[in-house]
């Protein structure tokens, strides 16, 4: 359960993210009060999942996933692209969070 309410904080995290630059620098009211909601969102389930898995664990999952979502919606939806020096680096981000999952010894409860 603690990898679900990790995953959503996640989810939430990059929609907050995504909205940033629909915010327009707090000048368009919808789009800013739904960003300050989700980033909300994602810190009360960042607390529940830091109740079963280390917060170092919970931060560095929280943090990469969280960069290399945003860093795959910025091409689709704003078409930001990248060079593939900084999608090999993300990609290093994707792998080095998986290894710290499967030798963490952490169990999900």
């Amino acid at each position: 359960m603690a990898y679900l309410y990790l995953a959503a904080a996640i989810i939430f995290e990059v929609t907050g993210t995504m909205l940033l630059p629909v915010s327009q620098n707090f000048t368009r009211l919808l789009p800013s009060a739904v960003m300050i909601t989700t980033y909300s969102a994602s810190f009360y389930f960042l607390t529940f999942a830091i109740r079963d898995i280390p917060i170092a664990i919970v931060y560095a999952c929280w943090a990469g996933l969280g960069v290399f979502l945003v860093a795959l919606l910025s091409q689709i939806i704003y078409h930001q692209t990248l060079p593939w020096q900084a999608i090999l680096g993300l990609t290093f981000i994707v792998f080095g969070v998986a290894l710290v999952n499967v030798y963490s010894g952490v169990n999900s409860t």
